[in-house]
């Protein structure tokens, strides 16, 4: 049970930012994303994966990669376009 909810958890998390990535993609404007947030938020899931590392926990690590790649592609495309 605790699997699956960390399985939708993360599902959820993740897909929050799909729809700001292919936005961003698509429009190519990222002026009114705040690089600052996207810096933090990037972190912040670097350090859930670390701990869902050390903790062995599949859900965790498979959500945070993703997540971290989607946040990082939104720093890249702010620092390229922004």
């Amino acid at each position: 049970m605790q699997d699956l909810i960390g399985t939708l958890a993360g599902i959820m998390t993740t897909a929050a930012l799909v729809p700001q990535v292919l936005q961003a993609w698509r429009t190519r404007r990222v002026n009114d994303v705040s690089l600052g947030m996207y810096v933090v938020f990037s972190i912040g899931v670097a350090l859930w994966l670390a701990y869902g590392v050390m903790t062995s926990s599949w859900p965790m690590i498979i959500a945070n990669v993703v997540t971290l790649v989607l946040a990082l592609a939104i720093v890249v495309m702010k620092l390229k376009w922004g």
